[in-house]
């Protein structure tokens, strides 16, 4: 039984600089929790259980979207969201399915 509420899917759009192209929809399964510079996380029901690294560390040390699917796959019943805040572009995906996170939040991110 779901005990949250399930947010309405939107389409990707252009963010960030004019080169980027739009972001997807859904977030992929090869694609990495990582902005660089800001925040990147899973969160599960409003709290992050996993949270990009700072300082020095390798794309191998990043959240892939298959490995948040394997964590989110223990609690089906939560609240999964990939929260994505950099510059110029923020996004939130929420899991929906799975294997299936809706874009739900598109923003200008900071700077």
């Amino acid at each position: 039984m779901i005990a949250w509420e399930k947010k309405p899917a939107i389409e990707g759009k252009h963010g960030g600089c004019l080169n980027c192209g739009p972001r997807p929809s859904f977030f992929p399964a090869d694609g990495l929790i990582a902005v660089g510079f800001g925040y990147a996380a899973l969160h599960k029901d409003g709290k992050p259980v996993y949270q990009e690294p700072t300082g020095d560390y390798n794309d191998d040390d990043l959240m892939t979207g298959a490995q948040a699917e394997q964590v989110a796959s223990l609690h089906p019943d939560a609240d999964w969201r990939i929260v994505m805040h950099g510059p110029l572009s923020g996004r939130t995906y929420q899991r929906h399915a799975p294997g299936q996170w809706a874009l739900i939040e598109q923003d200008q991110g900071f700077a």
